[in-house]
């Protein structure tokens, strides 16, 4: 499995290339505005990007849906619940579901508290968390379609993952750009706070 993370945008965002080794194929989850960086990205590992995934609908995650769109042919994917934020998408989810690049299983899981539509990616003991979960922290839930009980019960179905797994979240808004799911137990403000992640 190739992972390239890319810092791009003026929130800290990370936009990533997901590739599969054996065919070739890759994803962009959540293409910021530097669209030719992601596309070098990809170039440099010799992957050909098929599928742009968007793990929820606000501007700074699809910045980049149309201008990589129209370079790469992708299609553009985005849950139904946040379909109003990017109506141009190629494909609206509306359950839990299993994508595949090349040769790569990816496990959907319907995160909802930052937006209604909030989507994880598992992969490989690999965790794409967009807004969900940053290292030690969560994503806000004061925008409109944000619910913090909500947040917090999503949150606590990704605690359940293995402690190994690794979390790529969608800014670099903690200590590290990466953490994993153990890390994230034990030192997570919310797990500290609210007591979302642990059993009380």
């Amino acid at each position: 499995m190739i992972i390239k993370q890319l810092a791009m945008g003026y929130m800290d965002n990370f936009s990533y290339v997901v590739g599969c080794p054996v065919t070739g194929k890759a994803m962009v989850i959540d293409p910021g505005p530097e669209v030719d960086l992601i596309i070098a990205a990809a170039k440099a590992a010799d992957l050909t990007i098929e599928t742009i995934f968007n793990t929820h609908g606000h501007g700074d995650h699809t910045a980049g849906n149309r201008p990589l769109k129209t370079q790469t042919g992708a299609a553009i994917i985005i849950h139904h619940l946040d379909a109003e934020c990017f109506p141009d998408a190629d494909r609206f989810l509306k359950d839990e579901t299993t994508l595949f690049v090349g040769e790569l299983k990816i496990d959907l899981i319907h995160t909802p508290g930052h937006t209604p539509g909030g989507v994880c990616l598992h992969v490989q003991k690999n965790l794409f968390t967009g807004d969900t979960l940053f290292v030690g922290d969560s994503g806000r839930t004061d925008l409109p379609g944000g619910h913090r009980l909500t947040l917090g019960a999503s949150i606590r179905r990704l605690m359940a993952l293995a402690d190994d797994t690794a979390i790529w979240p969608g800014h670099d808004y903690g200590p590290t750009p990466t953490s994993t799911i153990g890390w994230e137990k034990a030192n997570n403000v919310n797990a500290v706070e609210y007591g979302f992640y642990r059993k009380v």
